[in-house]
This record gives structure tokens, C-alpha cells and sequence, in this order.
């Protein structure tokens, strides 16, 4: 009884926050020395580009609750449905085996809970944009299948299945990809874009920087961007887990970019976790690594690491 008291409370120490920046003082010290996020102002169009159903809300649901508390108005749209996510749908269908249809039911439900993830932000219902492209498929649409139509490994589709999208049947191509994002740039004319770096380690988090900067600088529209990281490297973000009042540390694919600091208060913590439960198929899958998302701080940079854009992408 004695060795599990004692046990239970190193626990209760470890991961209390001042325990936590003992462990961590330096990369602490780091994000406490950023200076902060320019602010949000009232009247600015603010638009979050998200690969995948639960990005949004890891990288950017302070900054969404923010934007909208200073009277911007803040659009989301997601790139994919996340319908490649193998090991959740074996789980939520309890086959070893998922179908197609069964990866593309998954899809549909990550949709809704996206949905259910922003309405805790209150962000209109109206301003929630789905394209519908392939899960794990953006990189082969921005680079070999620009013109000819990609089929995804996991629901076996060539276009876009799901009837709430933006355009529906549309074939799963690079072309049409950077056209429907257009029309979303059109509709929205975002002040700022809150995008992914091309530093993140998934392929569809730079694809997604990719397609979107590319078609900010085709527009002469350059510098609206906010770039974030999500997969930041090995066992990025620590400490897992659930540890809110303390900061989000700088990731490892990040260092060389200048971040800035959003500051969250206790109550925009606790919204960022009330949505991200929302998303329930991913949270029964990697709670401790989403949950690690829900700090006192997010963190934007205005700059991405000047990298090539693979050569293939030129000739389009």
C-alpha cells in the first residue's frame, strides 16, 4: 500500500505544470521569449486549411476562438475526409480487413464530427468546406497525378465520394484540387490563412502547403500565410498527454522557422479540449498524442523554410 501511495503521488508530481517546465526548462524558456501572434481584428476573413478532420482543432482552435472574439469571421476547409486512417476503421468496424466503402464510412463520420468540433468553436455551419480528396493521396495529386486521377490505396475511389463536398465526383487530380481551392479563396478573400508547413512529417500536411501557397502566389497574395506543424517529428509534442497550463513546445522539424506565441486563457483551453473530443473515432485511437495539442499556448509562423518545390510540380 505504502510503495502505491508513494507511486501515485510521484505521478501527481511529475505532471504538475511546475514539474513539468523542471523537466523541460530550456524549450519552456524558449516558447516563454516568443514574441506574441499579431492579433485579430474586427472585420478580417480568416481561413484554416486543414489536410484532415481533427488538424483543425490541434493546430488552431485558440486561434479560431480568438478570431472570432475579436469580431473576424473564420472559415475551415479540409482538404481530405481522413478515410485512410486503416487502424480506426478495423476498430470502428471491427473487421481486420476494412472495405472501401467501410474507409469511406469512416470518412462520412469524420466529417460530422468536424462539424460537431467547430460548433463547439461556433463557427458557422455555412463556413465548414469539405473537398472530399484522397487520405494519404495529396503528395501523388500535387506531383504525378496533377492531370491524370489518382486512386486511393484505401477506399479504391477515383473521385470524390461524398456528397456534402464541395464538388461532388470530382476525379481525384491536382487540377482539381487547386480549383476547388480556388473557389474557396474566391468566396472567402482571406486576410489571413492559417495553413501547415511544409516542415510537417505527413505528406498531405505539405502537400496542403504546397497547393495553398502556390495558389496564394499565383494571386499575388503572398505574406497572408500562418504556417503550423502537427507532426513535428519523432514522439512530437512532449510530454503526452493531457497537461493544459503548460506551453506547447517548439517541434523539432521547426526549429529553423521564427514562431510566434498565441496565448490561450483557461477558458479557450478548455473549448480546444471540448472540440477536440468531438472528434470521437480519433480520440479512441490517440488520445494521449491529441490531447498533448491542448496547451496555453499555440504556436504560428509567418515563414516557411525556403525548400524547392519538387521539380515535377513546375511544368504544370
Amino acid at each position: 500500500m505504502l510503495v502505491a501511495a508513494l507511486l501515485l503521488a510521484a505521478a501527481f508530481v511529475i505532471n504538475t505544470t511546475g514539474a513539468l517546465r523542471l523537466f523541460y526548462p530550456r524549450a519552456a524558456a524558449v516558447v516563454d521569449s516568443l514574441p506574441p501572434a499579431p492579433p485579430y481584428h474586427a472585420g478580417q476573413r480568416v481561413l484554416v486549411v486543414s489536410p484532415h478532420p481533427d488538424d483543425e482543432t490541434l493546430c488552431c482552435a485558440g486561434s479560431i476562438q480568438q478570431a472570432r472574439a475579436a469580431g473576424a469571421q473564420v472559415w475551415v476547409v479540409w482538404l481530405t475526409s481522413g478515410d485512410g486512417f486503416e487502424l480506426d476503421a478495423v476498430l470502428l468496424s471491427r473487421a481486420p480487413r476494412p472495405s472501401g466503402q467501410q474507409l469511406a464510412g469512416l470518412g462520412t463520420r469524420r466529417i460530422g464530427e468536424a462539424r460537431r468540433a467547430m460548433g463547439v468553436l461556433k463557427v458557422p455551419q455555412d463556413h465548414l468546406i469539405f473537398l472530399g480528396y484522397p487520405d494519404g493521396g495529396l503528395l501523388h495529386l500535387f506531383l504525378e497525378n496533377y492531370a491524370q486521377p489518382f486512386q486511393s490505396r484505401y477506399t479504391r475511389a477515383t473521385h470524390v465520394p461524398y456528397p456534402q463536398a464541395l464538388t461532388p465526383g470530382a476525379p481525384y487530380t491536382g487540377q482539381n484540387v487547386e480549383r476547388d481551392l480556388g473557389r474557396v479563396l474566391d468566396t472567402v478573400r482571406p486576410d489571413v490563412v492559417l495553413a501547415p508547413s511544409v516542415q510537417d512529417a505527413h505528406p498531405d500536411h505539405r502537400a496542403a502547403s504546397y497547393f495553398v501557397t502556390r495558389l496564394l502566389a499565383t494571386r499575388g497574395e503572398v505574406g497572408r500565410e500562418r504556417f503550423w506543424i502537427v507532426h513535428g517529428g519523432l514522439e512530437y509534442p512532449l510530454p503526452k498527454g493531457l497537461h493544459e497550463h503548460f506551453p506547447l513546445l517548439i517541434a523539432p522539424r521547426g526549429r529553423r522557422l521564427a514562431w510566434e506565441r498565441v496565448d490561450l486563457t483557461p477558458e479557450q483551453e478548455d473549448a480546444k479540449l471540448r472540440a477536440l473530443r468531438e472528434h470521437r473515432s480519433q480520440m479512441d485511437v490517440m488520445s494521449r498524442f491529441l490531447a498533448a495539442f491542448v496547451r496555453e499556448n499555440e504556436l504560428l509562423s509567418p515563414q516557411t523554410v525556403p525548400r524547392a518545390v519538387p521539380a515535377e510540380a513546375g511544368s504544370h
